[in-house]
């Protein structure tokens, strides 16, 4: 069984191109596989292989000479795959880790309450809150939380566009937002707060850490968590619930 790591953190990396070769290397030399995206505002990636090795990179992302300890508050979800997820390494350097488009945004200053999947159901069932998902359309079609409104987004960079058209932050006093790990309804929170909204929530750990964390007879979810790799979605219990031959036609392989 492998090993399969979700994690990304917002932290200044003005260095971030003289990273990627260490770090490929440092994944190549342990047979790691995924994806990472290094920034200046941090880093974010998906990356399978033996439990040991990821147990060995993640060791070296937190407390290694590579990052200097800027890695610290990492956030990370593990899950397990029958079979490798991914059929290469790729370490990208881009001008963001995960891309709004937006400048000014910046979640190393501002960012939204985050809220743990134990008090998620008690928020989202609050009167007067606004749950949305900002995840892509597609995403959304294969599942997503009870009353979440979905954005119609093409990729997340059109947030912005719906948060103009959609979103008045005299209208609406609290939004709540969910991603598949985290790292979008981050960003997206920051986005808000720059916008003058006031109670900008947001799930900790994503989707993910919920459907690990919250019991299937006490969920608020339904349906499946698409994720970009072939095990192409996860269900309760971070289950594989998908095998490859199932995956849609024409379906994006990439956020």
């Amino acid at each position: 069984m492998l090993k399969v790591a979700a994690l990304y953190q917002f932290t200044p990396l003005p260095n971030f191109r003289e990273l990627r070769e260490p770090l490929r290397a440092l994944c190549a030399g342990r047979s790691i596989k995924g994806s990472i995206l290094l920034a200046a505002e941090g880093i974010n990636g998906t990356v399978a292989g033996m439990p040991s090795a990821i147990d060995t990179l993640v060791s070296e992302l937190r407390t290694g000479p590579l990052f200097s300890g800027r890695l610290n508050n990492l956030e990370l979800k593990f899950s397990h795959a029958s079979t490798m997820p991914f059929a290469r390494l790729k370490v990208r350097l881009k001008k963001e880790i995960v891309t709004l488009g937006d400048p000014a945004t910046d979640p190393t200053r501002a960012v939204g309450i985050y809220v743990g999947p134990r008090d998620w159901n008690e928020l989202i069932a609050t009167p007067g809150t606004l749950l949305i998902d900002v995840r892509n359309a597609f995403e959304v079609a294969m599942g997503s939380f009870e009353g979440a409104v979905d954005p119609q987004l093409s990729r997340f960079g059109k947030f912005k566009d719906f948060a103009a058209r959609e979103l008045d932050p005299h209208k609406h006093h609290r939004i709540a937002m969910f991603c598949t790990g985290g790292i979008r309804c981050e960003k997206a929170s920051s986005y808000l707060l720059s916008r003058g909204f006031g109670e900008v929530y947001h799930l900790k750990g994503g989707i993910l850490k919920y459907l690990e964390d919250i019991p299937e007879s006490e969920s608020r979810w339904r349906g499946e968590c698409f994720v970009f790799d072939d095990r192409i979605a996860l269900s309760h219990g971070l289950k594989e619930s998908r095998s490859p031959d199932q995956m849609m036609d024409g379906m994006p392989r990439d956020d």
